[in-house]
């Protein structure tokens, strides 16, 4: 039988030190851990239930980034019942509906715990023209004014409720630019339109884009004829700067239309005379007259002439 060694009465009572070490070691380790825990715990509850973490009144929102609404207008828009936990708002929630219900593209929201509050940071849309449906009728002034139709429009052609742009902006005043003939197929061509209509040297206040074969233009120099707007639109109105010599020339009032469909050859109507507008081109040649390369104005040769 092999021997057992044999063990010595103080390493047995060190064993027994490092045991008791040990459990106390284990033991204490454990009520930290709860106590941690228990903390923890205490405070989440009483952080979420602490008065203080509330939104009481409009004040405590912060409205970044306008220039065309009032910030207390974006207040009023927010759905929030006053006192509300902070927690509980929903930012996304009310960025949605501040793009949905007011003329913003686009709505940020964040909170902040201390002090209890929200920032609001938005980026608004700024309306470049007054726009018309697609009626084939040109609606007269006063239909203008109290058209159903009628709306606003950004330089990316987003569409601005014209009620609700008026009721959150009392004291803006509105474009000048008119669009008419507005339909969903010209959204994708209504930036590069505005870009070149907005840089033009001749002022031009109205934009009729009823037929899509032509669109017509009032200009300072009178109605505008340019055909359907594709790539030569920027060549035809290099020609209309040109001709701004022409009240110089002729009076404005005797012109009927400055037909531009053929950017080389600009051709005049002159009022009075029996034509179609949709085929100009079949007038009679004395009763219009021809613009050199330099505006100047060449009148048509007579009988006599020749």
């Amino acid at each position: 039988m092999a021997d057992i060694p044999s063990v010595s009465q103080s390493e047995l009572r060190d064993r027994r030190r490092r045991l008791r070490r040990q459990r106390r070691w284990r033991a204490l380790r454990g009520s930290w851990q709860l106590l941690a825990v228990s903390g923890l715990t205490a405070g989440l509850v009483w952080a979420l239930t602490l008065p203080d973490w509330m939104l009481r009144h409009p004040n405590q929102v912060t409205v970044e980034g306008n220039r065309l609404i009032s910030g207390d207008t974006i207040r009023s828009l927010l759905p929030i019942n006053y006192p509300q936990f902070l927690l509980t708002v929903q930012p996304q929630a009310i960025a949605h509906r501040l793009e949905a219900e007011a003329p913003i593209a686009e709505a940020t929201v964040t909170r902040r715990l201390f002090p209890p509050s929200l920032t609001v940071r938005i980026q608004e849309r700024y309306p470049v023209a007054i726009a018309f449906s697609s009626s084939m009728q040109i609606p007269s002034q006063s239909e203008l004014n109290g058209s159903s139709e009628k709306g606003l429009l950004d330089e990316k052609g987003t569409w601005i409720p014209y009620e609700r742009y008026v009721a959150l902006n009392p004291s803006r005043s509105l474009p000048t630019l008119k669009v008419i003939g507005i339909r969903e197929q010209y959204r994708s061509q209504w930036m590069s339109l505005y870009q070149q209509v907005s840089r033009s040297p001749v002022k031009i206040s109205e934009i009729d884009w009823r037929e899509p074969g032509n669109l017509i233009l009032q200009t300072e120099l009178g109605v505008v004829y340019f055909g359907a707007y594709g790539s030569r639109f920027a060549e035809q109105l290099r020609v209309l700067d040109q001709m701004r010599k022409l009240p110089e020339q002729v009076s404005l009032d005797e012109v009927a239309y400055i037909d531009l469909r053929n950017p080389e050859v600009p051709l005049i109507k002159m009022a009075g005379a029996v034509v179609s507008p949709q085929s100009p081109k079949e007038e009679n040649l004395s009763e219009n007259a021809d613009l050199s390369e330099e505006g100047e104005w060449i009148e048509p040769e007579t009988e006599a002439d020749l």
